[in-house]
């Protein structure tokens, strides 16, 4: 009998799967710097990850329309993912209203003040770490989106290098700093 081989996600696939501009491990870049205070060290990077995320974010917009992808779906055997409203009711929604919805909450923590002190002397709030745990937990799933859905745009465009990059870096980070579930 004749099986019928598997195909693989193309972000799986050689050569794609090797398609980077770094060569070897992110570790040495994503150590906290002795004399840097952690939580500046993860404002810093949080700030870098999630502009750079944004911005690839914005080359797949045209391609991520309710049309296309009616759900926050991120592979074959995973519940597409719910947004929370503000009354704790959980919302499926198309993926770019929900990967919107994740760009404007974190912009809106990160220019905040309270949250993201930029003034010399102001202290990072209480639960800073746990807030920049829910930023990295969101941005996670607009990565995943983006390669399940969308990445043969990303090829299309010649991205790949760079988006691989960059979610390799962050993922160092995240294991730097246990900032993502294990699961």
């Amino acid at each position: 009998t004749r099986t019928t081989p598997i195909s693989r996600p193309l972000f799986l696939s050689k050569p794609f799967i090797d398609a980077s501009l770094v060569e070897g491990s992110f570790k040495k870049i994503v150590v906290l710097p002795k004399y840097v205070d952690v939580d500046e060290w993860l404002a810093v990077n949080v700030f870098e990850f999630f502009n750079y995320l944004n911005m690839f974010y914005g080359t797949v917009t045209d391609f991520c329309t309710p049309v296309n992808c009616p759900t926050m779906n991120t592979g074959a055997g995973f519940e597409p993912y719910t947004w929370t409203d503000q009354n704790q009711k959980k919302n499926k929604l198309p993926a770019p209203t929900y990967m919107d919805y994740v760009m404007t909450w974190a912009q809106n923590l990160i220019n905040d003040e309270n949250v993201f002190p930029t003034k010399a002397g102001r202290e990072f709030p209480k639960d800073f770490q746990q807030t920049v745990k829910t930023i990295f937990k969101q941005c996670f799933r607009v990565f995943a989106h983006i390669y399940y859905q969308h990445y043969e745009q990303v090829l299309h465009l010649r991205e790949e290098k760079h988006f691989n990059s960059l979610f390799a870096h962050f993922i160092s980070f995240a294991k730097e700093f246990n900032l993502l579930p294990d699961k």
